[in-house]
């Protein structure tokens, strides 16, 4: 039986301090019992001697320090793992909000798994179909990898991660796939839309949703995408299925570790995150990948949206060191009507040269998608010409690749939040938008494929 403190010294906002508390660790998960006999969930934020300084998942409105006891269980925060989490809805704590039955647990398992070790790793190699241009085309998804979405406010991401979630799949296998999706610190309205278009499109069959929103307490917000890894591990490793990990927004989680480490009153780094944050972030990020001897994987999309549309802010200069690559958001393509509005120059994915090709996707892939790449990247060097120096100073070569430019836009990038398209529509798309070029332009592409498929 778990020991009982009636010792609670004082209240500050989510801190409380209890003394004279004996063999208790860091992280560890307490219990508080009002005199109504209302529970509620607090966490060992430090240890000094007999004094525990703990923050309360809920709020501390109402709480009597005289007649209030508090019991420290033992353990850090679990969560119950079951084949039957797919299909559910669960809180940022892990229990379910969907109305369903409460789990019946295969495992209990502490959230705060380790990395992947890295001699145990395998390497990323298996194409995962997004079914959106921009991404299976030009920063290729590979099963086992770490590929953020760079986004900023107002701009529609989250259409996004629903899209990708919806239609994501590894080709030329049968094996089982899920996705985990963890969205933290969001609205009502937000969570609303992500249960509904799961739910409309079946989508929620093979789905694990955790929802933390941004009225639930900011301890609450660390712990969400934990649970959401703990979950995929078990499905992965345990169920041996591939797992989609999608997380949104990785800035809200940033900004309740600032807060946490402010109640801590710990030394602030950049923009008064904590001076871990990389550390933090990369215990996170480092737990997706492949293991030796395991057929399961775990690959990740965070989202996270850029404060202000700076690359250069903390959150996403950190995560760029430890991810794979990066697909980039624009509000200038936004702003002309293409969804989903991704910014193909900027954004990259270092591993795609290992998932495409022939057997994985076709043999066509890597040279259209160099040639793409730099048909686009010319098209846009000479509209900013004829901007300054008028359309009559172009070559007439430039000119066709300013309008390269523009139906690349208009045809390849933008193709809505519904369609769905596979990888050889997409290659043949851009085969079709090369045709605007002369055949001489296709200095990117060996001969032999030149041949056969111009």
């Amino acid at each position: 039986m778990y020991r009982e403190y009636r010792t609670i010294e004082e209240v500050a906002g989510p801190l409380m301090l209890v003394r004279n508390v004996d063999g208790v660790k860091y992280d560890e998960l307490g219990e508080i019992i009002m005199p109504s006999g209302e529970v509620r969930r607090c966490r060992v934020l430090e240890v000094n001697g007999s004094d525990v300084l703990v923050q309360l998942f809920e709020s501390s409105a109402g709480l009597n320090l005289e007649y209030s006891k508090v019991r420290f269980t033992g353990h850090g925060v679990e969560l119950p793992v079951s084949r039957e989490m797919l299909g559910r809805v669960f809180n940022g704590m892990g229990e379910p909000i969907d109305g369903g039955a409460k789990l019946i647990p295969e495992a209990v398992r502490d959230i705060n798994g380790t990395p992947i070790n890295p001699a145990s790793r395998k390497y990323p190699s298996e194409f995962i179909e997004t079914g959106v241009s921009t991404i299976d085309g030009l920063n290729t998804l590979v099963r086992g990898q770490k590929l953020p979405i760079f986004s900023g406010s107002g701009l529609p991401h989250a259409n996004l991660a629903a899209q990708i979630a919806r239609q994501a799949k590894v080709r030329g296998t049968d094996e089982k796939f899920a996705v985990v999706f963890a969205a933290i610190g969001i609205t009502f309205e937000e969570a609303d839309f992500f249960i509904s278009d799961f739910k409309k499109t079946g989508a929620i069959d093979r789905t694990v949703l955790f929802i933390n929103l941004a009225s639930d307490a900011a301890i609450e917000r660390i712990s969400t995408p934990r649970m959401a890894l703990t979950a995929a591990e078990y499905l992965a490793f345990d169920c041996n299925m591939h797992v989609l990990v999608i997380m949104t927004d990785i800035t809200n989680y940033a900004e309740a570790l600032r807060e946490v480490s402010a109640a801590r009153k710990e030394v602030p780094g950049r923009r008064g995150y904590p001076g871990y944050l990389y550390t933090d972030l990369a215990t996170m990020y480092e737990r997706a990948g492949r293991r030796e001897g395991s057929t399961g994987s775990i690959t990740m999309i965070p989202i996270l949206t850029m404060p202000e549309d700076d690359k250069t802010h903390p959150i996403p200069d950190l995560t760029g060191y430890i991810t794979e690559g990066q697909i980039i958001l624009s509000r200038e393509i936004y702003r002309k009507g293409y969804l989903p509005p991704v910014d193909v120059l900027p954004s990259l994915s270092r591993l795609k040269d290992k998932g495409i090709g022939a057997g994985r996707t076709r043999e066509d892939h890597s040279g259209t998608m160099n040639q793409l790449f730099a048909a686009y990247a010319r098209g846009k060097e000479a509209k900013e010409l004829m901007v300054v120096l008028g359309e009559s100073a172009l070559t007439p070569v430039e000119r066709l690749y300013a309008k390269f430019s523009d139906e690349f836009e208009a045809r390849y990038v933008n193709q809505g939040f519904y369609e769905d398209r596979t990888i050889e529509q997409t290659l043949d798309l851009g085969w079709e938008l090369l045709h605007i070029l002369p055949k001489s332009e296709m200095k990117r592409i060996k001969p032999a494929i030149l041949e056969k498929y111009w």
